[in-house]
């Protein structure tokens, strides 16, 4: 099973490169009289720069040291149940994510965590329990969605596992690729509605440029097999077609997005080196819908409609729309927007009320820049 933590350990900068250590000489000598949590800080760095070094039974005593100066911290304590965790001492990680819920019993990283140590131990019905009260906490952690379709699978409630699979798919499609190499799906592959999932990996992996079944398997983590019975799929669909290349004195099938499915998504070509480089077709038109669907869930949001408001957002999400649009010009927005839909399934007309003007401010912000591009189109 994977570690899907989520907000875990980080101690690496934007470019993958370690986070550099300070030396002491470089620390003013009043800094503590000003801080006072300020040898906290100065410990729980130096347990993160051991948990980047795999020195975890080093960081363990480190960030039992910060501990003693603050031991409600609730950042420190999650590093050393992150840190006791990989030690495999799920006893001591178990009390440490309980002493995190008897602070702060919504912490939806917490519950996830406990459930993995339960799912290590394979107490599966507890792991259960304990991503369902992450969700709870967080209806949009991906991360605790995804865990929750595992550990269903292993206790064989398979309808329920996929539709858990499915709606970590819909807040970040990235676990649908994850999910075909994942053992824990052993008691479900073999549904309808798993297999479907394949035929979303083996689209992307068209749309991305990979047109022979050799790529598409390589690109897709899928076997040769549930790759050429997705494309049968997906040629049955009409989202597809296929063609054929030579290759030496013999031919082989290649795949394409069909003509009407690449007007509506977008291709991703790609160049030297592998570089993409995107085209999106009849970008005026395309700014136009976008400029439409705008002063319509404007209009919804004013009027408190969730329906309407989850509909319309549908534009802006859904690739065969305007979704890819957004994705390339908007793409913070984009996933903003998804995770309003999320909520607003979940909280309805309370959340909308709550988040009334910023879900107009964000909008007008993309309409103002969508009228720039149409005049430089147009231009």
């Amino acid at each position: 099973m994977k570690r899907l933590f989520g907000r875990g350990m980080q101690a690496r900068d934007k470019t993958g490169k370690k986070v550099g250590r300070k030396s002491d000489a470089t620390i003013p000598k009043d800094k503590s009289l000003v801080d006072s949590d300020y040898s906290r800080k100065k410990l729980y760095k130096k347990g993160i720069n051991l948990m980047a070094d795999e020195k975890l039974e080093e960081a363990v005593v480190v960030f039992e040291q910060a501990l003693r100066i603050d031991p409600d911290n609730v950042e420190t304590l999650m590093k050393l149940g992150y840190a006791n965790f990989h030690l495999d001492d799920h006893g001591a990680a178990l009390k440490i994510y309980d002493k995190i819920l008897d602070i702060d019993v919504t912490n939806p990283e917490a519950w996830n965590l406990k459930g993995l140590v339960h799912y290590e131990q394979n107490n599966y019905s507890k792991a259960l329990d304990s991503v369902e009260k992450a969700i709870e906490s967080d209806p949009t952690y991906d991360m605790a969605w995804y865990n929750k379709a595992c550990f269903l699978s292993l206790l064989n409630q398979v309808p329920e596992s996929l539709e858990a699979l499915k709606r970590s798919i819909e807040i970040d499609v990235k676990n649908a690729r994850k999910s075909i190499r994942d053992k824990d799906f052993v008691n479900v592959r073999i549904e309808d509605g798993f297999k479907r999932i394949h035929e979303v990996v083996v689209l992307e992996s068209v749309r991305q440029g990979y047109h022979t079944i050799g790529s598409i398997v390589w690109t897709t983590f899928l076997d040769k097999a549930d790759a050429e019975n997705a494309l049968k799929k997906l040629l049955e669909k009409g989202l597809i077609v296929q063609n054929e290349k030579r290759d030496g004195l013999s031919r082989i099938p290649v795949y394409d997005l069909a003509p009407n499915v690449a007007e509506k998504m977008g291709k991703e070509k790609r160049g030297l080196f592998g570089i993409t480089r995107k085209k999106l077709p009849k970008p005026v038109k395309n700014l136009k819908e976008l400029g439409g669907a705008i002063q319509s869930v404007k209009e919804s949001i004013e009027e408190e409609d969730v329906e309407k408001t989850m509909k319309i957002f549908e534009e802006f999400i859904d690739p065969a729309k305007s979704g890819e649009q957004m994705i390339e010009n908007f793409f913070d927005e984009h996933r903003e927007i998804r995770l309003w839909k999320i909520r607003l399934k979940d909280r309805g007309v309370d959340y909308l009320v709550e988040n009334k003007e910023k879900m107009i401010v964000l909008f007008e912000n993309i309409e103002v820049t969508i009228t720039k591009k149409l005049r430089n189109e147009i231009s």
